[in-house]
Parts: C-alpha cells; structure tokens; sequence
C-alpha cells in the first residue's frame, strides 16, 4: 500500500487531535519525524521471523557457555 508523506499542516492537524500543543516552527520536524519512524516500521513489517518463538520462549540462562583461554 502505498505511503503519502505526512506534510507539516497534517502534523499539526494529528497533533492538534490528541491534545497536544505543537508550535509552529515545530510542524516540519515532527512531520520529518513520522515520516522516518513509518519507513522503520515499514522495512520491519517486511521480515519474515518465520518459525521465530515469542519473546517469552526465550531463555537466555538456557545456553551454557564455556570459557576456554586457550587460543
């Protein structure tokens, strides 16, 4: 699906919608802002984890390491 780029006036319309006081000056960086979290987010949604198990099915006590010097 394509994205169209948050603008700075929709910024401070979303802003303005959850109650939050966005100066002027302020639109374009919040704006850029969003804009770089939703390409993150974007490139995340397209890995495959596949069989990965959830976060709670690790253990990171379960693996035993052993500590050799020798080289």
């Amino acid at each position: 699906m394509p994205y169209a780029a948050l603008t700075p006036p929709e910024a401070a319309r979303w802003a303005h919608r959850a109650g939050l006081v966005l100066p002027a000056d302020r639109h374009a960086a919040v704006a850029a802002t969003a804009d770089h979290i939703h390409s993150v987010v974007a490139v995340l949604r397209e890995l495959d984890f596949g069989d990965t198990p959830p976060a709670p099915a690790y253990r990171a006590t379960a693996a035993k390491e052993t500590h050799d010097a020798a080289v």
